[in-house]
């Protein structure tokens, strides 16, 4: 991924907060005929050493499973908060006109070599990690030990375990961090006049990575 120094972010807690935030990625994977991708929650799981493993399923009908190369790295692309930021938003566009527009976002890159898994055990395990991860948000969370246990079994049966190893990653903040004081609160300014929930998230991400 393309990332100017100002853009980078290498900060590893960081970047694994990130990812666990974020858990719905788009998975690509080399194959025969070409690349493929699935969008896909995967969970980060601790390592005893490197950034950590990434796991998640697919639906056994989905062929990427079948498909992928296991001597090629997986790519699994995790994105946040973006938004559009108008030319018009920078006060120095006003002075000199020379100002285009540009995109804000946040995304991390992982890669990794892949394996598939289909033992049963390996998959209530992962299932039960990725519904409690997840069902927080709920006041009463479901579990897996909510379903009646032969259904569950039938259900597992129809997907795959994905497991990604990962051995390099790739963190990249866009957030205006690359304009002047005056600029960045221009756009700040202007995200916060938007009132919506991802306008208020841009404006947060470019007021914390102004400089201190």
């Amino acid at each position: 991924m393309y990332t100017p120094g100002f853009n980078a972010e290498t900060d590893v807690p960081t970047l694994r907060n990130f990812v666990r935030e974020n858990p719905l990625c788009a998975l690509v994977t080399q194959t025969g005929g070409g690349l493929v991708a699935s969008h896909i929650p995967m969970v980060l799981h601790d390592s005893s050493d490197g950034f950590g493993v990434l796991r998640g399923h697919v639906a056994r009908a989905n062929s990427q499973w079948k498909e992928f190369l296991s001597s090629e790295d997986a790519l699994a692309i995790f994105t946040g908060p973006q938004h559009y930021i108008s030319a018009s938003w920078y006060p120095s566009k006003a002075i000199h006109g020379k100002e285009v527009p540009t995109w804000n976002y946040v995304a991390v890159h992982a890669y990794g070599r892949m394996q598939a898994i289909e033992d049963p055990n390996w998959l209530l395990a992962h299932l039960r990690t990725l519904t409690d991860t997840n069902e927080i948000i709920a006041e009463v969370p479901w579990r897996v030990a909510d379903a009646p246990p032969d259904f569950i079994a039938k259900l597992s049966k129809a997907i795959v375990g994905l497991e990604v190893v990962v051995s390099r990653v790739e963190g990249k903040w866009k957030v205006s961090q690359n304009r002047n004081e005056q600029d960045a609160a221009g756009v700040i300014a202007d995200l916060d006049g938007l009132g919506t929930p991802v306008s208020e998230a841009m404006k947060e991400l470019v007021s914390s990575r102004r400089p201190r």
